[in-house]
């Protein structure tokens, strides 16, 4: 075993990278994959359609359903909450589940609530308490009930102002474009 498990969690997947920590009370089933160097707190359950990048921390109390992918760099904070089906009734599933992704280097924030079928993009972050009813652009701070856009962010987390030839440069040196659309790509 190359990564460690608490005494008091159980692992039942052989797909987990090396240097992941597996903290008490988490459950996991057998077919969900589990990167490399993630951190796993207490009291988490992840279900078997769902895949978690490399240097992933996953705060206490957050349960991550079928459906659900979290790329490398992520960050969840305590208390997250996933859903799959925008339809849920006792005993009756659907064909398939939503599929919710948190894209490299995203950051959400605690206690927020990620609707099925939505995407939080490239070095987003999420404030607390959100509630995500709609995909979340590439560098961008959302935040509230329903999540709303405030202003766009650098990798390193401050804000970026874009100049008239849709161009914002960092004080910690990254630079990057807005085309027409809205979208945000980096330049270095």
């Amino acid at each position: 075993m190359n990564y460690f498990k608490h005494s008091h969690a159980l692992v039942e997947t052989d797909n987990i990278g090396a240097d992941t920590r597996i903290w008490a009370f988490v459950h996991i089933l057998p077919d969900a994959k589990i990167g490399s160097n993630c951190n796993i707190c207490d009291h988490c359950f992840i279900e078997n359609n769902v895949e978690i990048g490399d240097n992933v921390t996953i705060k206490s109390g957050i349960y991550i359903w079928d459906g659900v992918k979290i790329e490398n760099n992520a960050f969840l904070g305590p208390n997250v909450v996933f859903t799959n089906d925008l339809l849920p009734r006792s005993k009756k599933y659907p064909e398939y589940f939503l599929e919710t992704k948190v894209e490299e280097g995203a950051s959400i924030g605690a206690n927020s609530v990620i609707i099925a079928g939505n995407v939080v993009g490239r070095y987003a972050m999420v404030g607390a308490g959100s509630v995500v009813t709609k995909d979340v652009p590439d560098y961008t701070l959302v935040y509230g009930n329903p999540a709303r856009i405030k202003y766009n962010i650098c990798e390193c987390t401050e804000k970026l102002t874009f100049s008239t030839e849709h161009i914002a440069e960092c004080h910690c040196g990254k630079r990057y474009f807005k085309d027409k659309e809205e979208k945000i790509k980096q330049l270095t």
